[in-house]
């Protein structure tokens, strides 16, 4: 029978849960259809199109990231923080494979809504880091390093990347106190270039927090 009362909310959650189920790039408006019994048209009324549906499954997961950083650190500060915030990490992921890769998708620029909600982990982050001594100018460099080095694990792991025998949590553990010793020790200039500034963006840390290019 079929479902009546559909909200763009509604559908975003269960499009989540199928694009846990088969991968976020698997995601389409027939599949989601389907599971309420609908025609995939009368999803148009509700999110436009194929892309207006990844969009919204890509905030409704952006949020869930966001709100599981921001309690697992909640309390914490220096490294008992940021390992809150690697299990976080590494625990979304493994609870919601398609989630977490439309977590890694980056927003529209034009897009404010998505901007603003996508700066949030990014700012769950940072508030962390400046539990350490990071000049302000390395800040980005510093959340960008803690992604990459997450994700680059999260991601191996994903493809079977680790076929040793060693116990894959261990080697995780191993990253987290390698990153945190790396923190206690950050230099005031890491990359030798002076401001630090992204010229890109042309003032730093601002332009990435309030436009990410992929950071949240």
């Amino acid at each position: 029978m079929p479902r009546v009362g559909l909200t763009p909310a509604l559908i975003a959650a269960e499009a989540a849960a199928l694009s846990d189920e088969r991968g976020f790039d698997e995601l389409s408006l027939a599949a989601v259809a389907k599971r309420f019994g609908v025609a995939p048209p009368s999803l148009y009324k509700h999110v436009d199109g194929l892309a207006g549906l990844r969009r919204e499954v890509s905030l409704l997961t952006v949020t869930e990231l966001g709100d599981r950083l921001q309690s697992a650190a909640v309390g914490l500060s220096g490294p008992e923080a940021v390992r809150a915030l690697f299990t976080a990490y590494r625990n979304y992921a493994h609870e919601h494979p398609g989630g977490y890769t439309a977590t890694q998708r980056a927003p529209d620029p034009s897009d404010t809504e998505a901007s603003r909600i996508y700066a949030r982990p990014v700012q769950v982050i940072a508030a962390v880091l400046r539990g350490f001594d990071i000049p302000e100018n390395q800040m980005v460099h510093t959340i960008r390093a803690l992604r990459s080095a997450v994700h680059g694990f999260i991601d191996l792991e994903a493809q079977g990347g680790f076929r040793m025998p060693e116990n894959i949590d261990e080697s995780y553990d191993v990253l987290v106190e390698g990153f945190i010793r790396a923190l206690e020790r950050w230099p005031a200039s890491a990359t030798g270039r002076g401001t630090g500034h992204n010229t890109r963006h042309g003032t730093g840390h601002a332009a990435d927090h309030t436009t990410p290019e992929g950071e949240n």
